[in-house]
């Protein structure tokens, strides 16, 4: 799909000239507009607190609404013309952040072929909505270019690329049980883990509760603690690996007490009488470390 790479509007030397450029493209879009859509468009052209950026969103929004609804190819080709060169801007960067040498143009094409494609999945409920909705789209296809030429994997997703849409899911009254039926049982499950952890936490030695509460209550660094606490940096890291172990070991040996259905298959499983033992054998083998 080639897409008229006009750059009229991007051209405007001025404010006033861009809203004027502006307000005569969506005129000559009277054929594809309603005369109510046609007139909201305008309207917010002439509103002078705007700013420009708010001006486009607002604008880029109604026509690809517009477009969801007819198809028409003026409008798609304004709302090209209004974002290609700041969506340009966005695959850019994309492509930069995994090291890419790939020709930026050519991917932009690529997104506004899933523009034109894709109308039924926009929502026009915010100003902002064609934004955030073509940000989605931008990230989405820059990481299937990538895949494509072996350029980045599913691990490799840089953690500022999630959570940028919302997903909208639609459940049925069943799933919706379920899942707070699960989230119910997570966080029990949770509480579980957090009574066995404080327990087993309160049978450390003053320093190993001491070191632990700064680096993960507190989140100190472990020189900052290690200042704090009168030791050495080698032997605070010493103190708080030992300190975990216990509390993992402890709380492994818990869980491996469980009944069997609750545990992997073929483990050993100890009684309750040595499972005490052994846990408090944990908290007593292991010599403090010396400062």
């Amino acid at each position: 799909m080639q897409v008229s790479d006009s750059r009229s509007l991007d051209a405007a030397s001025s404010e006033a000239g861009f809203r004027s450029g502006l307000a005569a493209r969506l005129t000559a879009l009277a054929e594809e507009l309603s005369s109510a859509e046609l007139a909201h468009v305008t309207g917010l052209v002439s509103e002078a607190p705007r700013s420009l950026e708010s001006l486009r969103d607002a604008v880029s929004t109604r026509l690809m609404e517009s477009f969801r609804q007819a198809h028409g190819r003026a409008c798609f080709g304004l709302l090209y013309e209004l974002n290609s060169q700041h969506l340009l801007v966005q695959v850019a960067g994309r492509l930069r952040r995994y090291g890419s040498k790939a020709d930026p143009h050519d991917v932009l094409q690529e997104v506004f072929f899933n523009v034109y494609r894709y109308p039924h999945r926009f929502n026009a409920e915010r100003e902002d909505a064609f934004r955030v909705w073509s940000a989605m789209i931008v990230r989405n296809t820059v990481l299937k270019h990538l895949r494509s030429v072996g350029r980045v994997g599913r691990s490799e997703v840089a953690i500022e690329d999630l959570g940028e849409q919302q997903e909208m899911v639609h459940q049925s009254p069943l799933s919706g049980a379920i899942e707070s039926e699960s989230r119910q049982e997570c966080a029990r499950v949770y509480m579980t883990y957090l009574h066995l952890y404080l327990r087993f936490y309160t049978m450390l030695s003053e320093r190993e509760r001491s070191a632990l509460r700064l680096v993960e209550v507190e989140e100190q660094s472990y020189r900052q603690a290690a200042e704090q606490l009168g030791i050495k940096l080698e032997n605070l890291k010493m103190v708080i690996f030992r300190a975990r172990r216990k509390i993992h070991r402890a709380m492994r040996r818990v869980f491996d007490g469980l009944s069997p259905d609750c545990r992997p298959a073929r483990e050993p499983r100890s009684s309750g009488r040595e499972l005490d033992q052994e846990t408090r054998s944990i908290f007593t083998d292991d010599q403090e470390v010396e400062a």
